[in-house]
């Protein structure tokens, strides 16, 4: 867990005031009133809101009502009403009974997450990854459960956040689950196990990959606005998404993290750029990433990520002891003890909606706090040295005040903070010149 958090201000304040509000006030939670709970444990309905409706968020949804027979989608947001249409018509062919969105809780726009949160028990955040730590602490402070998809911030600023908001979530007996489902893949557990019970004996080493074709883009459309085309290829923005060491390297340096008992590295370098995607809709995006992070006894994690067409695919997670080797994802163990998991596990994404409402029902409420804001921030860190080619140290890391712009409440107005030039190229960070953390 991250230490000496700040407390973070309600949601229409800006990103960075809350690193300048007294850190006195956490001792202030332990007054909070927890009987304000947004679902009595033991009633049969249970209000669904759904914040991002685009194929996670869909997917999402339609887990959280196969879940739970009393869970009942009936709000929903999006910064488009085409992608609410789209994503309601999926979720009411799945479940036609539960899917009960009327019109008038169909919510578009920047600021529609506040409709969706006043109108349900249980919060579903999957949009665009920045606004994550926002939107859980929204959820939190009126007292809803949260389910909130990975990254859970894609700056240091955010990450503040989200561990805070994880915080104030335990102290008001609130749920709070992340979108790492890696942590409720039965096969993946059991294989951790094993390796923190020795079977491998030290872990000296790791290797991770995320390597897979680009998100899908969207070409622009006469009549839109450069924020709309942006908003609608939000993957390939940094300031929306953060780029892919945050969006999707995460999920193999969360299975690090965990293996590693979620102590954070010393310090890490990186390299990345773009080789082969290229158009106006990749925006300001890196296509490849290599990360070397360092720990404190001598374990490397060599972390990579890519997003390429034509090229060498593929998610794996290897370590390496003194005494055997693990591969995570296939759940197996070579070495002094040879081992392979027996049987199918269930699906990760299905039993973290289930493992999310039961714990509501039962009133023993889950929260992810413990390793999603670390697990973010290990990526967080991964990203500023692929951005900036200079070695960074974690205390320094976590403690920066760096946030991608703009700061403050963001609409369809804005002016965005990184704009084609004359060829339609989006600029990029360059190593060794970009610099975003001072004194490094």
């Amino acid at each position: 867990m991250l230490t000496s958090t700040p407390p973070v201000p309600p949601s229409s304040t800006s990103r960075r005031d809350f690193l300048k509000l007294s850190a006195g006030l956490t001792a202030g939670l332990a007054t909070l009133d927890l009987s304000r709970g947004a679902h009595a444990g033991g009633t049969d309905r249970i209000r669904v809101g759904l914040i991002g409706c685009g194929n996670r968020g869909t997917g999402a949804a339609i887990d959280a009502l196969d879940a739970d027979p009393g869970a009942h989608l009936v709000a929903m947001a999006d910064v488009f009403a085409d992608r609410i249409a789209a994503s309601h018509d999926r979720i009411k062919a799945h479940c036609p009974d539960r899917t009960t969105v009327a019109p008038d809780h169909r919510f578009v726009g920047v600021d529609a997450y506040r409709q969706v949160i006043a109108a349900s028990d249980v919060v579903l955040v999957a949009c665009a990854s920045r606004f994550h730590p926002q939107y859980l602490r929204a959820a939190v402070d009126a007292g809803k459960h949260v389910f909130v998809e990975k990254p859970h911030g894609i700056d240091p600023v955010g990450v503040r956040a989200t561990q805070a908001a994880c915080d104030l979530a335990r102290t008001k007996g609130l749920s709070v689950v992340s979108g790492l489902h890696n942590r409720f893949d039965l096969g993946v557990r059991e294989t951790v196990q094993r390796i923190h019970d020795g079977a491998i004996g030290d872990v000296v080493a790791m290797e991770v990959n995320f390597l897979r074709p680009p998100y899908g883009v969207v070409e622009r459309q006469p009549g839109w606005s450069e924020v709309e085309f942006q908003f609608r290829n939000w993957y390939h923005f940094s300031w929306l998404s953060g780029d892919d060491v945050t969006q999707s390297l995460v999920h193999s340096l969360d299975k690090a993290s965990w293996v590693m008992h979620e102590e954070p590295p010393m310090k890490a370098h990186g390299l990345g750029g773009r080789s082969a995607s290229f158009g106006p809709a990749y925006g300001d995006m890196f296509d490849h990433h290599s990360v070397v992070y360092e720990y404190a006894q001598g374990t490397r994690l060599y972390a990579f990520c890519r997003t390429q067409k034509a090229c060498f695919g593929g998610i794996s997670d290897h370590v390496f002891g003194t005494k055997g080797r693990a591969s995570l994802l296939n759940y197996l163990i070579r070495g002094e003890q040879n081992w392979d998991f027996s049987g199918k596990p269930p699906n990760p994404y299905k039993r973290e909606q289930r493992e999310f409402f039961a714990g509501i029902r039962e009133g023993k409420p889950l929260n992810s706090g413990d390793y999603m804001a670390n697990s973010t921030m290990v990526a967080v860190l991964g990203q500023i040295v692929c951005y900036t080619g200079k070695q960074l140290g974690w205390k320094k890391a976590i403690a920066a005040d760096f946030a991608f712009p703009p700061d403050g409440e963001i609409g369809f107005d804005l002016d965005p903070p990184v704009k084609p030039g004359g060829d339609g190229q989006y600029p990029l960070a360059v190593p060794g010149k970009t610099t975003l953390i001072a004194g490094t």
